[in-house]
């Protein structure tokens, strides 16, 4: 039967998910800043299963998933560094993917971490989703968060964050991401990267109209059209022949 377990990855918890019978693809899964979980979630549970798709979720603590150490998420490396140096490889092997075999997602802060790593590795991670991505997340810059121990000041935060890591001719071909019309502080960076992917050319799925009052129930209402476009994306990267 099929469930979640909790493994080591190079000294950090990551919670795995792997799908009863053949496992298609594999999905890197970001969590928000609050480190909500989708290991009781049964919605998402159903939808890995349904798509065969293998999942680990680094318990990361309150990381902006990004380069930088200083959010805790551990004494010597950062969560970017885990993730692409550590997580991708262990989920290859683990489970005999191709190369462009993972996708990765995420929701609020981990939607932004997914888009930024996805814009910076194109070739590691082809096929991306994010669900109300925090985009401009220098907004918290002076908030109660570890962002001030991270960067020197809000400005260095903003040049950071994933519209400023979007290279115009190296980029992931599978872009989705839906900004919450109910919170505009958040929609309004979803809206911002849209134009910027848009002037430059760049194509995506985006979706700025739904809307839901409660965050949780907008990440239940938009992951299954995520799911279909992560698996749309990851079947025509496992046809490619190059």
């Amino acid at each position: 039967m099929s469930q979640w377990q909790q493994l080591e990855i190079s000294g950090v918890r990551v919670d795995v998910f792997e799908p009863e019978g053949a496992i298609r693809f594999g999905l890197m899964f970001l969590r928000d800043y609050e480190q909500t979980s989708p290991v009781g979630n049964a919605h998402f549970f159903r939808l890995l299963q349904e798509h065969r798709l293998a999942c680990a979720a680094p318990v990361a603590g309150r990381t902006f998933w990004t380069e930088r150490r200083g959010d805790g998420f551990h004494a010597t490396m950062s969560a970017s560094q885990h993730v692409v140096e550590h997580c991708l490889p262990w989920m290859l092997s683990r489970w005999a993917l191709g190369p462009r075999g993972v996708a990765i997602a995420g929701e609020g802060i981990g939607g932004q971490g997914a888009l930024r790593l996805s814009f910076l590795h194109p070739n590691l991670f082809p096929v991306v989703a994010a669900i109300a991505p925090s985009v401009e997340f220098q907004e918290w810059y002076n908030a109660d968060t570890p962002l001030q121990e991270m960067y020197d000041s809000k400005e260095q935060c903003r040049q950071d964050t994933a519209s400023l890591h979007i290279h115009p001719t190296e980029f992931p071909p599978h872009i989705f991401f839906c900004s919450n019309r109910a919170q505009p502080h958040w929609w309004r960076g979803g809206d911002r990267l849209h134009e910027k992917l848009a002037a430059l050319g760049i194509g995506h799925t985006v979706d700025l109209q739904s809307r839901a009052d409660q965050p949780r129930d907008y990440f239940e209402r938009m992951w299954p059209a995520a799911m279909r476009f992560l698996i749309g994306g990851l079947e025509k990267e496992s046809r490619r022949l190059v």
